[in-house]
């Protein structure tokens, strides 16, 4: 039997077995301490992490995934991954235990191998050699994957840390997240309580509106319904005929009775003054002038009689007074149209009336030529004084009289001999002193204390001065009228 002495040296390289790789040339050099325990770890040369390429790669899908994935996934995920990194690492716990084991036993193997070399010799001291060798070889091969061990030990270490640390920051954005997800679900739960409640009180409005608006439908709908019932069509149709022919009927007996009473009335005053000693001659139309004359010789003359003219409404007998028209003759202004003139013919205490036979016409024309005239804004007429204040003028020079919207004015070239607003001292109708130019004479006292006769050209520039004057001043809320005439009876 062979003895193995721990004394015994080695001197020299032996040959290795071709199956064996060796990552150093020389036994790794440490010290085991009590229990076979390795006092100094072996520095290993590391060129390259084996697992830096795995933890590029896992970090770039972790990246590419958190795009993907909700914050509650990635938090998962991550716990998964620390957990198998804690795994990871207390397997390779066990392989440091089970690393140190076996170079205690390569240690006390060779140890044993060199105390039985020094004891043996020949073939059999070779051969202890290369087990020498193998023991050695495995020593540097164990050495190795040890050295590659603790890097990768390393790594899990560096991976647990990083992934314990993402956790955390999961964690922490996943608490971050609810707390904001928390406080928006809050405020959406705000807001469309507020939405609900405003949605019920529009519903509730819309209600009571549509229930109002369908009872106020319903009684339109009742009362139309009661319409119909009462008035059908053809009723309606044959009410309105009926109507229509009453309002027709109603029309001609108004017409024919106001026709037999103007009649009645002018009978009347015809069989007066067939019974008159004087008469009314002229055309009886506005323009003309009439006058009185005797009928027969018993009649006094007329220039010691005292004469008043009136006008008479046709409907009635109720006369007004013409102020101013105390002659034989009297010129019809617009004033008259439409009504009838009576005289007075008073001598000796003994009076005598007479009436024209029909109201007074309008003059052909003069309508038309107001309106024409109307749309100026200021209307010219040439003039000649015949009285100023009440006394002849001796001048008969052409003057021009304007009748504007808001004034008159009587001029001669730049001279100006009258010119006043339309006021209520202001007085304009036709001429009422008689003569030959009656019909073509107008009154204008502009104010008090300044008055005028005024002859025109024709007795159509006369009747449409006086018309446009009074339309003028009614627009200014003023009415027009002659010497003590009443307003009242022309508005």
């Amino acid at each position: 039997m062979t003895k193995v002495s721990p004394e015994l040296g080695y001197e020299g390289q032996m040959p290795v077995s071709a199956d064996v790789s060796f990552a150093s040339d020389h036994f790794p050099e440490y010290k085991l301490g009590p229990d076979n325990q390795v006092l100094e770890e072996v520095k290993v040369n590391t060129e390259g992490p084996s697992l830096k390429e795995v933890v590029v790669q896992e970090t770039s899908l972790l990246s590419e995934q958190h795009k993907r994935l909700s914050v509650r996934d990635l938090a998962s995920k991550f716990d998964k991954n620390l957990t198998a990194a804690s795994k990871l690492s207390n397997e390779t716990k066990l392989r440091d235990v089970v690393s140190l084991d076996g170079h205690v036993l390569l240690k006390k193997l060779r140890d044993a191998l060199e105390y039985l070399k020094g004891q043996m010799t020949g073939e059999n001291k070779e051969d202890m050699e290369k087990a020498i060798s193998m023991v050695e070889a495995l020593a540097v091969k164990l050495t190795q994957k040890e050295g590659e061990l603790i890097q990768e030990k390393y790594e899990v270490k560096k991976l647990a840390s990083y992934l314990k640390q993402a956790s955390e920051d999961a964690k922490k954005l996943v608490n971050q997240e609810r707390s904001f997800a928390c406080a928006e679900i809050e405020s959406a739960r705000a807001v469309v309580q507020r939405i609900g409640e405003a949605l019920d009180e529009q519903e509730r409005i819309s209600q009571t509106s549509e229930k109002q608006e369908l009872k106020e439908l319903m009684e339109e709908v009742q009362q139309a319904r009661r319409i119909r019932l009462l008035h059908q069509p053809s009723k309606v149709m044959d009410m309105e005929l009926e109507l229509r022919a009453l309002r027709l009927q109603i029309q001609e007996k108004y017409t024919f009775s106001l026709k037999l009473q103007k009649q009645l009335t002018m009978s009347k005053w015809a069989e007066a003054n067939k019974l008159s000693m004087y008469e009314l001659t002229g055309s009886e139309t506005l323009g003309s002038i009439i006058r009185v004359q005797p009928r027969s010789g018993e009649a006094l003359e007329l220039s010691r009689c005292s004469i008043q003219w009136y006008r008479l409404s046709s409907e009635s007998n109720r006369r007004e007074f013409i102020s101013g028209a105390n002659k034989s003759s009297y010129a019809p202004e617009p004033f008259d149209v439409g009504r009838i003139l009576q005289v007075d013919i008073t001598s000796n205490g003994h009076k005598a009336a007479v009436t024209t036979a029909g109201p007074v016409d309008p003059a052909a024309g003069v309508g038309t030529y107001v309106e024409t005239l109307s749309r100026k804004s200021n209307t010219e007429f040439s003039v000649v004084i015949s009285q100023m204040n009440g006394r002849n003028y001796s001048s008969h020079s052409v003057h021009l009289f304007h009748v504007g919207k808001m004034r008159v004015k009587l001029c001669r070239g730049w001279i100006t001999k009258a010119r006043d607003s339309y006021s209520t001292s202001m007085q304009l109708c036709g001429f009422r002193g008689g003569g030959n130019l009656a019909a073509k004479s107008l009154f204008w006292q502009a104010r008090k204390g300044q008055s005028f006769v005024l002859v025109f050209d024709s007795e159509r520039d006369r009747n449409a001065a006086i018309v446009l004057a009074r339309r003028y001043a009614l627009d200014c809320n003023v009415v027009l009228t002659g010497p003590d005439d009443i307003a009242s009876l022309y508005i």
